[in-house]
């Protein structure tokens, strides 16, 4: 009966071990050792502690400076994502059908690509100002160009029978670039956009650092001179929590809006 016992108390703590770590929180216990000692060995004023940046948190909340900055960089974030997306998209689409438009684009889109957003932001403040617009302006750039290229390659991987299958049923040509191409791009596009919202928060956090008075860049550059490295902690932890919570709910909306499309969190069905 003892060792029945044992047996049950092993398989439970087995079952345990395995649900923390596949839902990913054994790896955040092991940053926050590792971040404790760390912080410890060097200093906590080099390496803020776990409960010193939690404090630094609380304090930028008490004087409403972190939601502020928040709000400020989800709506760049959200304004220039959302103008690229519905740029890129059917650019991407026009230029992955039409091989005449691939041959005329195509070469200025692999050349601007390796061009960083940040090369264009000292340009993109003499063409539109300080304001707003600037800083929106180069997230549109920054998350262009995943989509285009991803729209891209899902409008050449289609399977040539489709269109031919389209084609032998009397389909015109928009009847088979509405029901053919566009469908069978949607994975691609997704994968795009979600790469470009990568793209938005990188570029976001360089427009703020350089080129802003509020933020979550702002408050991370400027933090510096007050030596608070609790405060660029939070920072760049808010941050990551941007963009795992954006690209969390993608995904939701790609597993139950786009479903029908071939979209599926691949997590899920892994054991």
């Amino acid at each position: 009966m003892g060792a029945k016992a044992e047996a049950g108390i092993g398989t439970r703590l087995k079952d345990g071990f395995l649900f923390v770590a596949k839902r990913g929180l054994l790896a955040w216990v092991l940053l926050l050792v590792v971040w404790q000692i760390a912080a410890t060995v060097m200093g906590g004023s080099f390496l803020p502690t776990p409960l010193k940046t939690l404090a630094g948190a609380q304090e930028l909340i008490k004087s409403g400076t972190l939601q502020s900055d928040l709000l400020v960089s989800l709506f760049r974030i959200l304004c220039g994502w959302l103008i690229g997306t519905i740029i890129a998209v059917p650019l991407g689409l026009v230029i992955g059908q039409f091989k005449i438009v691939r041959w005329l684009i195509e070469p200025l889109i692999n050349f601007f690509r390796f061009v960083p957003a940040i090369g264009f932001l000292t340009l993109f403040l003499l063409w539109f100002g300080v304001g707003e617009v600037s800083k929106v302006a180069l997230i549109i750039y920054a998350t262009m160009f995943p989509i285009i290229i991803n729209t891209i390659s899902g409008v050449i991987a289609i399977d040539p029978l489709k269109i031919e299958s389209a084609q032998s049923q009397g389909a015109s040509k928009f009847q088979i670039f509405y029901s053919v191409v566009i469908p069978s791009s949607v994975p691609s596009i997704f994968t795009g956009v979600r790469l470009g919202l990568g793209g938005a928060i990188i570029a976001i956090v360089a427009a703020e650092m350089l080129a802003a008075q509020n933020g979550i860049g702002y408050l991370i550059y400027t933090s510096r001179l007050y030596y608070r490295t609790d405060w660029i902690f939070v920072g760049i932890f808010i941050l990551g929590f941007i963009g795992f919570l954006s690209d969390t709910l993608l995904r939701l909306f790609g597993n139950v809006v786009l479903k029908k499309y071939g979209i599926s969190d691949s997590r899920r069905t892994t054991k």
